[in-house]
């Protein structure tokens, strides 16, 4: 399938992490400032691939690549051993392999006792996207583990033209995350990028601002859900609240839930065709469940 035909959920690649960074105490010390930025999951992602750590397809075109780095705990030092590294990317034509048996250019591995993983692949490319805009090449990893938020992400590579025009590419919080290429020293490239996992994560002002809006539900009974941005949050309004709402806080996953109650919580799903799906879960005190789902245009 090609690329073009999931052009406008693009929109939600957009970072999950405060771009100017931060300190926090963790209850022994201080740290900070070290996270890995990661993205919304949008309908790229396609779970089952196979556990292999080379990707290359044989007489395939493009730049043979050696992808490798580190995952590392959230005290920034220690390594992560059995994290679970998930890579997946376009081809030469731009084209994602979303059907085949063959799962092309998408695969996963496991770290080990000091954390690190690799991948043999191909250097993908830059694709339009619709309207003349083109996103610069890019791979898309999500890694996993017990005890930490699943981090989704893409990396981006220097010297590509197309990164200063990209939203998510050029966003300061993404500057960790265009990597050099380099000489591996046997004829072909390589590229490190190196992970720290978080348990947490805030959601970036871009993602807020795509997700605010009014959600109708899919029943057309009842009002709209109306969500806003304020403080750099998500909040769902309620005009009986004193702050004209409740502020929501990212679990991850496309998942927010309410700041201090549970059993709340709003899951997003971006659409092809620009739009976005709301599903709402809630669980009352006493055990009673109340979901529906509503759609903001694009």
């Amino acid at each position: 399938m090609q690329r073009r035909h999931f052009i406008h959920t693009t929109v939600l690649s957009a970072v999950a992490i405060s771009a100017s960074g931060y300190i926090r105490f963790n209850g022994e010390g201080f740290e900070g400032d070290c996270e890995t930025t990661t993205d919304i999951l949008g309908p790229f992602y396609r779970p089952g691939a196979p556990v292999r750590t080379d990707m290359r397809i044989k007489d395939a075109p493009g730049q043979l690549i050696l992808l490798t780095g580190q995952i590392k705990q959230k005290d920034c030092t220690t390594a992560l051993k059995g994290a679970c590294v998930e890579l997946w990317h376009c081809d030469a034509n731009g084209v994602y392999d979303n059907e085949s048996s063959e799962f092309l250019y998408r695969a996963k591995t496991y770290c080990d006792e000091k954390g690190n993983y690799s991948f043999k692949t191909r250097l993908p490319v830059p694709y339009e996207v619709g309207s003349g805009q083109i996103r610069p090449a890019h791979y898309h990893m999500m890694i996993s583990a017990t005890g930490y938020q699943s981090l989704i992400t893409q990396l981006y590579f220097s010297g590509d033209k197309y990164i200063l025009k990209d939203r998510s590419s050029s966003s300061p919080a993404a500057k960790r995350r265009v990597l050099t290429i380099t000489d591996s020293g046997d004829g072909e490239k390589k590229v490190v990028f190196n992970v720290t996992m978080m348990e947490k994560l805030p959601a970036d002002p871009a993602v807020i601002q795509r997700l605010a809006g009014s959600y109708a539900p899919a029943d057309k009974k009842g009002s709209n859900e109306e969500l806003f941005v304020k403080d750099n949050m998500l909040w769902t309004k309620d005009p009986s609240s004193i702050n004209g709402g409740y502020p929501l806080q990212y679990n991850g996953d496309n998942t927010f839930e309410y700041y201090g109650r549970s059993g709340i919580s709003y899951r997003f799903e971006p659409q092809t065709d620009g739009s976005v799906k709301l599903f709402y879960n809630e669980t009352s005190p006493d055990g009673k469940k109340i979901s529906w789902k509503g759609t903001k245009g694009k």
